[in-house]
């Protein structure tokens, strides 16, 4: 078995394993030098969060542990190909791949069709919500605000 079965295995082990508990069926595991960082398990609805994606607990769990939010060095494996949103946390957790074993169309046949928020992002489909621009006169002052702050973290 090779270290990417090895670590898609387990985290297909935590997806199994978070259906009895009332989560969504979706694992992942944050792997660095051969060794788990992190793992997590779909929490949207034991915590009443639309974020609370398996990949996201992960990365946030992976952040934690090793105190920072740069993971390169790290590999995100995931029961399922992540949406659209956990796909832009690995990225700005800048972890070096990102390995998934069902992909969004099984999702799809349990239920689970995020195909509408990948079409949006695409470009291939209107957004379902409104989504404008409103400016007010102070916009970019936050943005003022952090380049004239010598301490700023980068990121």
């Amino acid at each position: 078995m090779t270290s990417d079965e090895r670590w898609l295995t387990r985290a297909v082990e935590l997806a199994v394993a978070a259906v009895p508990a009332g989560d969504g069926p979706f694992g992942a595991v944050v792997v660095r030098g051969g060794e788990v960082v992190a793992e997590g398990t779909n929490r949207v609805t034991a915590e009443h969060d639309p974020s609370a994606h398996a990949e996201v607990v992960a990365l946030r769990a992976a952040g934690r542990a090793l105190r920072t939010f740069d993971l390169t060095g790290a590999v995100l494996y995931s029961s399922c190909e992540p949406c659209p949103m956990c796909l832009a946390t690995a990225l700005w957790a800048r972890v070096d791949r990102v390995v998934f074993a069902a992909d969004r169309h099984d999702a799809a046949a349990a239920g689970f069709d995020d195909r509408l928020f990948h079409d949006v992002l695409a470009g291939r489909a209107p957004a379902p919500v409104p989504v404008e621009q409103r400016t007010v006169a102070a916009a970019a002052s936050p943005f003022e605000a952090w380049v004239a702050h010598d301490g700023r973290t980068p990121y």
